[in-house]
């Protein structure tokens, strides 16, 4: 897999969990909140899927934020 893809799924997912835990929310929650499963919202957190331009929508919704914020990643260094 192309090295610059992985960074940004990882990135993506470290800024999910970051705003999720800011958030005080659990895994559980989130997934409640965007429709989606516990077991995908875990997978994104540890960069093991790439989530689609719907999911990850669903994600910033449900954090009440756009979605331009959300995959703001720049400032993270991995």
């Amino acid at each position: 897999m192309d090295k610059e893809i992985e960074q940004i799924r990882k990135k993506i997912g470290i800024k999910i969990k970051l705003e999720r835990t800011k958030q005080n929310l659990s895994q559980e929650k989130l997934s409640e909140l965007a429709d989606l499963s516990k077991t995908y919202v875990n997978s994104i957190e540890h960069a093991q899927s790439s989530p689609t331009l719907d999911t990850l929508i669903k994600i910033a919704r449900a954090f009440n934020m756009s979605l331009s914020e959300l995959v703001d990643i720049e400032k993270f260094t991995i």
